[in-house]
């Protein structure tokens, strides 16, 4: 989507807090289609490569997956301007690609693959997300001494405990109920008719009536998601569309419990969703669909609870459990701002600079 205030330009500079910044044209595929979103990347991978002439020397250049395109022109542009070339991984892709079913295995796959690798070894620092993906590189051969884990964080200054908005929530009807939210991409890897069937199975249950459900975001599943709703008679789930950056935290705020969730598969074993910190950081107890790496955090912190991906049943249980033990609840929303001074994004930005210094150290 184009934001307001902006058009699909050939290329536009503006500055932003003190930062100059060039804006390129790009096919604009929203989230529908795989062509098309291979298109709209490679259009970016184009269009940043020819435009990298505007934006003056470089020592670093940084390219940022997932969808590795936008990396192979940072590759490009970084030789071009005899700069260091950095990776940041913030997701195993083309891997992900299969483990959500979006392509099956063949050569395209494998040459993605080759492709993937050989970023990996041309990079001169590759900085990870997460623990999990940086073991998973070293296995497959890539120098382990070359990679840096700078995890996600939360900013702190807008992410961090308010009271619910009492007149958000007059609007949307969650006056005294008990309100469980997902924020994010509603997407394939996302795997939300879990969240779907859940409410369902909370609306038949004893105390369950005064739960609700609210799903804020956009994604390529989102209208199967809500046929899935009206199908199931689900009238306990609200559906609303992307918000503006700032009102984030306004919906964040009417949320008793938070509910992150993520396909099963072995690959997101090794993620770690940038909502938990967010979570964590206003105080929002969790209820966590995902296995490995973020499980971890949220046992580790006591924030909230882990259940068995895309089981709705677990989930169900695990949001009764919630409803009647305030308690366990408390404990979890207490702990979540402390815990989430850990990911403080000031802290992981000086880490990520120091990156940056050593790798355009290196390349001198």
């Amino acid at each position: 989507m184009v934001f307001p205030g902006y058009r699909n330009r050939l290329w536009q500079r503006e500055t932003m807090d003190g930062v100059r910044v060039l804006r390129v044209w790009t096919y604009i595929a929203a989230n529908e289609g795989f062509a098309r979103r291979i298109a709209d990347y490679l259009s970016y991978m184009l269009a940043a490569t020819l435009a990298s002439p505007l934006a003056g020397g470089a020592d670093v250049v940084i390219g940022t997956s997932p969808q590795f395109f936008p990396v192979c022109a940072a590759w490009i542009v970084a030789r071009l301007k005899r700069a260091a070339f950095v990776f940041e991984l913030r997701d195993l892709w083309p891997e992900s690609i299969r483990a959500v079913g979006a392509m099956k295995d063949g050569l395209i796959l494998r040459l993605l693959e080759r492709l993937e690798l050989f970023l990996y070894r041309e990079a001169a620092a590759i900085v990870s997300v997460t623990h999990s993906f940086k073991e998973v590189l070293a296995r497959r051969g890539v120098d382990p001494e070359k990679i840096f884990v700078v995890t996600n964080g939360v900013e702190l200054s807008r992410f961090h405990p308010m009271p619910r908005d009492a007149a958000l929530a007059a609007k949307l009807g969650f006056e005294g109920k008990t309100v469980a939210g997902y924020i994010g991409t509603h997407g394939m890897a996302h795997a939300l008719e879990t969240i779907i069937d859940a409410a369902t199975l909370v609306r038949a249950r004893p105390g369950g009536e005064d739960f609700r459900f609210l799903l804020l975001g956009d994604g390529a599943n989102k209208e199967s998601l809500k046929k899935r709703a009206l199908e199931k008679n689900t009238d306990n789930v609200l559906f609303i569309d992307t918000v503006p950056k700032d009102d984030v935290p306004r919906y964040w705020s009417l949320l008793d419990v938070a509910v992150i969730h993520l396909r099963r598969t072995e690959l997101f074993k090794t993620v770690i969703p940038s909502k938990l910190f967010e979570s964590m950081g206003m105080g929002i107890p969790v209820l966590l669909g995902v296995e490995g790496e973020s499980a971890r955090i949220v046992e580790r912190n006591g924030v909230g609870a882990v259940f068995e991906p895309q089981n709705a049943e677990a989930l169900a249980r695990e949001l009764m459990n919630f409803k009647s033990h305030p308690e366990i609840g408390a404990a979890w929303r207490r702990r979540g701002p402390e815990a989430a001074k850990n990911y403080d994004r000031a802290n992981l930005a000086a880490a990520m600079l120091d990156v940056l210094h050593r790798a355009a150290h290196s390349r001198k």
